[in-house]
């Protein structure tokens, strides 16, 4: 097996050094950044470049449901990730933006992805000796 350059003693020693209010919050964002529409929501809005509205996010996130899309950025804005403006005007208007922490974590998660796509080949070929 390859080594992968981690140094589990400070890996270790980080985790161990939380609170346990610390380390459940941590776990808590690592969760959600595997839910379903969170990376899919906040990479639309780091592409823009700036603030969206709703609807523009709603239309990118495709599949995305209003009720879910509305439950994703509500929860990435409590997090710092998003911002949320809401204007006073007739008809009401609302944009969201990513926020520096938020493509941050972007930044964090893009190598995954690559790997993931470039990784895909391998995946189908796992899946079927196992299914096989």
């Amino acid at each position: 097996m390859k080594k992968t350059g981690i140094d589990w003693g400070e890996v270790n020693a980080t985790c161990d050094a939380m609170s346990p209010e610390e380390d459940s919050l941590a776990r808590t964002i690592v969760t959600q950044m595997a839910e379903k529409w969170t990376l899919w929501t906040m990479a639309v809005l780091a592409e823009a470049g700036g603030p969206m509205r709703f609807s523009r996010v709603l239309e990118q996130v495709e599949g995305v449901s209003q009720k879910s899309l509305t439950k994703t950025l509500r929860q990435l804005e409590r997090d710092g990730l998003v911002t949320r403006e809401a204007f006073a005007e007739v008809p009401p208007r609302v944009e969201y933006a990513i926020t520096e922490l938020g493509m941050e974590m972007l930044a964090q998660v893009h190598p995954l992805w690559v790997w993931a796509s470039a990784n895909v080949k391998r995946f189908v070929e796992a899946r079927e000796r196992y299914d096989g």
